[in-house]
């Protein structure tokens, strides 16, 4: 089995772990060794990479705080519970969604007595900022023709929670059927943010933190809240964590009156 293949992107005020995979552990037949866990300062939080922004800002808020600093790895939430149940090294797991943190308390690999939702989210449709599309989602609304020969970005309808609340709302409006061979699937959502910003597609679904975060898109409507899901960030301590008090102590101050003013400043909503 080969290490988990991790590259550190350092700055004077976080520290940020990109993993590099979608899924599964990485078979080049060699890896980057990853800092050794005693060497760090604070706990491993792998998190859904739509927290990116605002886990970046939590990080320096700590380290202003004179508290260590987190190191973040990010990916789809399906792929960080994938590599967590093989043995990856995290103190804390951060999903966009109910299933994946069930799928590791299913596997007994975090305490579940840990779980706290920290956050919420809003599912968008977003278009480049040059575009004029303008689109109103109500029952029956043809995207497909809206669309045209573009396609629609979305992170993996099957795995990925982005993707799955997308499809879910997609159905609840009835316009699944007509985009279904139009997508452009990415590995997370990001990464679909990523496609309409460059403008290979002409719109995409996305949380409304993810649009938040970037300029070069706009968001064109807004989902019903009751067309999906609700989304919600759950986080928790992981059995196998090495820092079981940083995790604790980080998870604690993304709960704290601090730590939601960052989520509200980066278009998130309010934790249930």
């Amino acid at each position: 089995m080969h290490l988990l293949k991790v590259s550190m992107l350092r700055s004077a005020v976080a520290v940020a772990v990109t993993l590099a995979f979608a899924v599964g552990w990485c078979d080049t037949g060699h890896a980057e060794a990853p800092t050794p866990r005693a060497a760090q300062s604070g706990a491993t939080i792998f998190a859904a990479s739509s927290l990116k922004n605002v886990l970046d800002a939590a990080g320096k808020a700590m380290q202003d705080a004179g508290k260590p600093k987190p190191i973040v790895a990010l990916a789809s939430s399906s792929a960080l519970a994938k590599q967590i149940e093989q043995g990856a090294p995290a103190d804390v797991f951060i999903s966009a969604d109910a299933d994946w943190m069930d799928y590791l308390v299913g596997k007994d690999l975090v305490r579940a007595e840990t779980r706290t939702v920290v956050a919420t989210n809003t599912l968008v449709l977003i278009a480049p900022r040059s575009s004029q599309a303008t689109v109103t989602l109500t029952p029956g609304v043809d995207l497909a023709s809206i669309l045209g020969d573009g396609r629609l970005a979305v992170a993996d309808v099957k795995a990925v929670p982005a993707g799955k609340y997308a499809k879910a709302a997609l159905q609840s409006m009835g316009a699944w059927a007509g985009v279904e061979n139009k997508l452009a699937p990415a590995e997370n959502v990001r990464a679909a943010l990523a496609l309409v910003s460059r403008a290979e597609a002409p719109l995409g679904i996305v949380y409304a933190s993810d649009a938040n975060a970037d300029p070069t898109v706009r968001i064109v409507a807004t989902f019903p809240a009751n067309s999906h899901p609700a989304i919600i960030y759950p986080a928790a301590v992981t059995k196998a964590a090495a820092s079981p008090d940083a995790a604790a102590a980080f998870i604690s101050f993304l709960k704290s009156s601090e730590g939601a003013a960052l989520f509200a400043a980066h278009g998130f909503g309010p934790a249930q």
